[in-house]
């Protein structure tokens, strides 16, 4: 196993890169610890295989270092990086037995039979399959065959990094929560470093530690799942985590207050002087309120998803959502809402600006009783 450092990475599929839009990555410096479960999560497009296929070396960058422990990789071909990655579709050898493809890593590396059965039966009871160790993998279901990918790159005991590349993207829906589960198991069980690309935040957010979220080529936040849900560092986060997304308002600000539709919002804490006139009140929808009093909105869809309603109203030409539990208002009621505070924060062009520390200079509860009503 490695720590393995990103060192001023960027990289374009352009002969000659004019500006930071012919970049596929933006400069990025990141390093991925000895034994940590990552998921690199963000939507398509955004660079997470390029990044990927960088650190396992089908690519090279364009600019930057790639170090394993301190050593630099970065001209070194995938089978002197020793790394496993598992990839969207199942790369087995459907004429080999189950036993024969976990079997071959060890073998192409001289491996003796007697190590290669007892590391092969380990893997095998880790996920399970061991009835099926004489099965010809051509007949396997495909979450059967996945499974038999995934063992491949974890038979090897020596390798720096198993890399996922979307693995449950061909299997069924109602499989897949059972795979994710067995995978943050198997990590447990191995502590290998496991780096899972994925653009559902489900799957990220159940088999991290840690998350990467990418957007545009670029790392907008690093942080535990609980971390990116409670505390966006960019509202890309806030919209692209949690379902539904969190809520991004336009704002005015003035000295240390910030209002929308005209009326004050109390906020989670004071912020240093936003550099620009755009600014953005963002607030999830589990921490938005129907109150006595608040800001004024019309209801235009009531969503019932079994655990709780979604309940989307419109104020001052700004769609907001809000999460409750009983009694849901009438699509075109008039409804009055409320932002828990301390989970209201401040953005300006995008990026987090309000911290809880500065609450003494923050409004405070100024105005606070006119928002929070009977919140």
């Amino acid at each position: 196993m490695a720590r393995i450092t990103l060192s001023k990475l960027r990289h374009s599929y352009m002969a000659n890169p004019q500006g930071p839009e012919d970049f596929a990555l933006k400069e990025i410096d990141l390093s991925w610890e000895d034994g940590g479960a990552y998921a690199l999560l963000g939507p398509s497009g955004c660079g997470k295989s390029t990044l990927l296929n960088i650190m396992s070396g089908l690519a090279r960058p364009s600019h930057g270092r790639v170090l394993f422990d301190d050593k630099d990789v970065t001209d070194l071909p995938p089978d002197a990086r020793n790394i496993a990655q598992v990839f969207q579709f199942p790369v087995i050898y459907d004429t080999m037995t189950v036993y024969d493809n976990f079997a071959f890593p060890l073998r192409n590396r001289g491996v003796d039979e007697g190590t290669i059965k007892t590391r092969v039966h380990a893997i095998a009871e880790m996920l399970e399959v061991v009835p099926l160790l004489s099965t010809r993998a051509a007949g396997l279901s495909p979450d059967n065959k996945q499974k038999i990918s995934m063992g491949r790159g974890l038979v090897r005991e020596d390798v720096n990094v198993v890399m996922f590349d979307e693995p449950l993207t061909v299997i069924d829906p109602h499989l897949k929560w059972k795979l994710r589960s067995k995978l943050k198991e198997l990590h447990h069980k191995v502590r290998a470093t496991m780096i899972y690309v994925t653009h559902d935040q489900t799957e990220a957010l159940t088999f991290a530690d840690k998350v990467v979220v990418m957007q545009d080529g670029e790392v907008v936040q690093i942080g535990t799942p609980v971390n990116l849900f409670e505390r966006p560092e960019h509202t890309f986060v806030g919209h692209f985590i949690g379902s539904p997304g969190m809520n991004v308002l336009p704002c005015k600000v003035d000295g240390q207050a910030a209002t929308f539709a005209g009326l004050p919002i109390p906020l989670e804490g004071g912020f240093d002087t936003p550099n620009s006139h755009s600014t953005q009140i963002g607030v999830r929808p589990e921490y938005v309120s129907i109150t006595p009093t608040g800001i004024p909105a019309i209801v235009r869809k009531v969503a019932d998803i079994g655990r709780h309603i979604v309940v989307e109203a419109v104020a001052a030409e700004t769609r907001i959502r809000a999460v409750i539990h009983d009694n849901p208002p009438e699509t075109g009621e008039t409804i009055h809402l409320s932002f828990q505070p301390a989970q209201t924060r401040l953005y300006c062009n995008d990026w987090l600006i309000s911290r809880p520390e500065l609450s003494g200079s923050s409004p405070g509860t100024a105005g606070s009783e006119n928002l929070m009503g009977a919140a």
